[in-house]
């Protein structure tokens, strides 16, 4: 185990940030043993939930998943499992109310999950806008996008001797009275580095956007209309912004809640920092993915190995709700309530590359619906029979599964496609759902800039073949409404969101960032997020050539 084959990326990211060190800093365990150090710490939940299962065998599994690669848990989880810090999770919400007090509770609870390793996100709608009175010190509100600013800075702050940089996801509502300035809020390079943007839009505004109609904007801490703004042009502000600068994206706010699992419980506001995990405040969320190259065969994906590693990823993130040590007290107790759990896939686009499929092909998203059905459903299924030995989620009488009919879950929810920016590397396999970034690249990892040649454009130029234009297409290759359509053929069998990037060149208009908004309100999609190649400067791919010496 200790000579897993590991790309020279893979090798730079799991000695820089994953394997354990000692005081003086030197590295004191392997990749492979890590995997072992992680398998035996979640299966000691079997202890504790399944008395008389075998602890080993659990632990011998989910060892084998990982060390195939066909299955990792989120970063949190392979760092911190059999540690001292012991936090498991990635995703966190929040809540931000109307005061001081509440503000900077939040700020400080920040601050303990981003030194655990996970990420937070916060919905800033609550707070008065700019220029409001507070009482009773009859002074003057600084408005959300001021409070952003200090958590942005408190983030640079806590990081600084961090090995993994915190995250954090600011949504604004779109009926709030700032909401151009929060739109703007990224523009003009170096702001808010810490921070990705999401404007919530409801239906009313997609209806007032529809019909060309002005949309209210409502004060905050009133509840009262204070003015409005032609919804056509809310919109076009933010293609402006997203074209700059890559910020905002769009949260569909009202479709995500009638996603909501348990409405009984509360609305969702807001998400982790990139989009795919709307959650409860105080909510947690461990992800998991499975690498979808592992299950090609045949030209085809082996459905029954699919399934069983769809089972073992459900056992798995069920044990690392009851192992994992919570960095709040709230949080512990939201999380055990609902027990939400993401599982997702990577290494789609290489996975289509194996199967000679197109991207850009009713193929690809056939394939991508198909491939998440039997995800989603045997997820269900594995997480009603730990149901039968472990009990519901204690608030499933609150929840749409009880109202439907359904006896039995585990789990709030179950599937997430999540980025996978680090894990996807360790396997060697592209990111989640996007395309190949490019299939020769640098890499920055850290303090270190690596080249990368793809092993299959590579296995085909050694072999003087021509690698096939409509099988190795970019990110940049793919037309923006194609990366639409995979992320909708994904989020049609998904419980929680789609995480997933819309590729632009540097050359696209902010009319053709408009353009792909309006498509995509139309769509049933939880959010959109657009990048338009090399607007801004920190940029961690780039697609500049690699000098590949066979491929000369």
């Amino acid at each position: 185990m200790s000579n897993l084959e590991l790309t020279p990326a893979a090798r730079a990211v799991m000695e820089k940030r994953y394997l354990a060190r000692d005081n003086a800093g030197n590295l004191i365990e392997t990749a492979g043993q890590l995997f072992h150090r992680v398998a035996r710490a979640v299966a000691e939940a079997d202890r504790m939930l399944d008395p008389g299962s075998s602890v080993k065998k659990t632990a011998d599994d989910f060892e084998a998943a990982m060390t195939s690669f066909a299955f990792l848990p989120n970063t949190p989880c392979l760092v911190n499992a059999g540690r001292p810090m012991g936090q498991l999770a990635a995703c966190f919400v929040l809540p931000v109310e109307d005061n001081l007090e509440s503000i900077f509770q939040t700020l400080k609870d920040t601050a303990l999950i981003h030194q655990s390793g996970g990420g937070t996100g916060f919905s800033f709608s609550r707070i008065r806008p700019r220029g409001d009175t507070i009482f009773p010190a009859f002074g003057v509100s600084g408005g959300p996008v001021s409070f952003i600013e200090l958590f942005d800075s408190a983030t640079h702050i806590i990081d600084r001797n961090q090995v993994r940089p915190g995250a954090n996801m600011g949504v604004l509502h779109v009926s709030h009275p700032d909401i151009e300035e929060f739109i703007l809020a990224k523009t003009g390079q170096g702001r808010l580095q810490n921070f990705n943007l999401s404007v919530a839009v409801d239906d009313r505004f997609l209806k007032s956007l529809e019909n060309r109609s002005n949309y209210p904007l409502i004060h905050s801490r009133t509840g009262t209309k204070v003015g409005e703004k032609p919804a056509d042009r809310i919109m076009d502000i933010i293609a402006e912004s997203a074209w700059e600068c890559g910020d905002p994206g769009i949260l569909f706010i009202d479709r995500i809640n009638r996603d909501n699992p348990t409405p009984g419980m509360g609305g969702i506001e807001a998400t982790n920092p990139c989009g795919e995990q709307p959650l409860l405040p105080f909510e947690s969320c461990t992800l998991g993915s499975i690498n979808l190259t592992r299950f090609v065969s045949n030209n085809g994906i082996d459905y029954s190995s699919l399934e069983q590693t769809v089972e073992l990823g459900v056992h798995f993130l069920d044990n690392v709700i009851e192992v994992n040590r919570y960095p709040l007290r709230q949080i512990e107790e939201w999380s055990r309530t609902n027990r939400k759990i993401g599982l997702g896939v990577m290494g789609f686009a290489d996975a289509l590359i194996m199967m000679g499929v197109p991207y850009q092909s009713q193929k690809a998203l056939n394939l991508a619906e198909e491939i998440m059905d039997c995800i989603r459903k045997t997820a269900a299924a594995a997480s009603a029979r730990l149901a039968e030995k472990r009990g519901n989620f204690p608030a499933f009488e609150h929840s749409n599964m009880a109202a439907s009919g359904i006896k039995k879950r585990r789990n709030a929810s179950l599937t997430t496609i999540a980025p996978t920016g680090t894990i996807s590397l360790l396997a060697g396999v592209s990111s989640g759902i996007e395309p190949v970034f490019s299939f020769e690249l640098k890499r920055r990892v850290i303090d270190e800039v690596i080249d990368e040649i793809h092993p299959v454009y590579r296995r085909y130029v050694e072999e003087g073949r021509t690698p096939p234009k409509e099988i190795f297409q970019t990110a940049w290759d793919v037309a923006p409404d194609w990366h639409l359509k995979i992320q909708e053929a994904f989020q049609k069998h998904t419980d929680n969101a789609v995480s997933k990037t819309v590729n632009f060149r540097a050359d696209a208009t902010v009319n053709d960032i408009r353009e792909l908004f309006d498509t995509a309100s139309h769509m049933e999609l939880k959010g959109v997020t657009v990048y338009r190649d090399r607007s801004r400067p920190d940029q961690s791919l780039s697609a500049d050539p690699v000098r590949c010496e066979k491929c000369a």
